[in-house]
């Protein structure tokens, strides 16, 4: 979990060097610009996370225990969130990506950025990346 927690103390820095919303609010937008591209064929509505306002994709393949997550979304916003939480989570392993404790959202006040529906989306997002980690992990105990 050490892992997961240095890469949201990174990120509670990040943001601590900014004065104002608005400013935190560029920097999640250009966090999800600098998200590598979905491979196209991978935007299909198996990997449409349910409960988003903007469609969001978000794909996740398991090598040697960690997961990577592969995201986008046709919103840049909304880009910009997945983008936070694939930087976290992705390349974990399967038992901290289910556990994480993901306190950077607060800390950062990700949650006052957004409307109602995009703070449900947040909660969406995060379910279907622990659901996934969820499905890995009996599939490797079934094994």
């Amino acid at each position: 979990m050490t892992e997961i927690n240095n890469i949201q103390n990174e990120l509670i820095e990040d943001f601590g060097l900014f004065d104002d919303q608005l400013s935190q609010y560029e920097y999640i937008i250009d966090i999800g610009k600098e998200m590598p591209a979905m491979p196209e064929h991978l935007k299909i509505e198996q990997n449409v996370v349910k409960g988003c306002q903007s469609t969001v994709w978000l794909h996740a393949e398991e090598k040697d225990g960690r997961i990577n997550f592969i995201a986008d979304s046709n919103t840049v916003i909304t880009k910009g969130i997945i983008a936070l939480l694939v930087k976290v989570l992705d390349l974990q392993k399967i038992d901290e990506v289910l556990n994480a404790d993901l306190y950077f959202i607060d800390k950062i006040n990700l949650r006052s950025h957004l409307s109602s529906q995009r703070s449900n989306g947040l909660s969406a997002m995060i379910k279907q990346m622990k659901l996934y980690a969820l499905a890995f992990k009996t599939k490797t105990e079934a094994s």
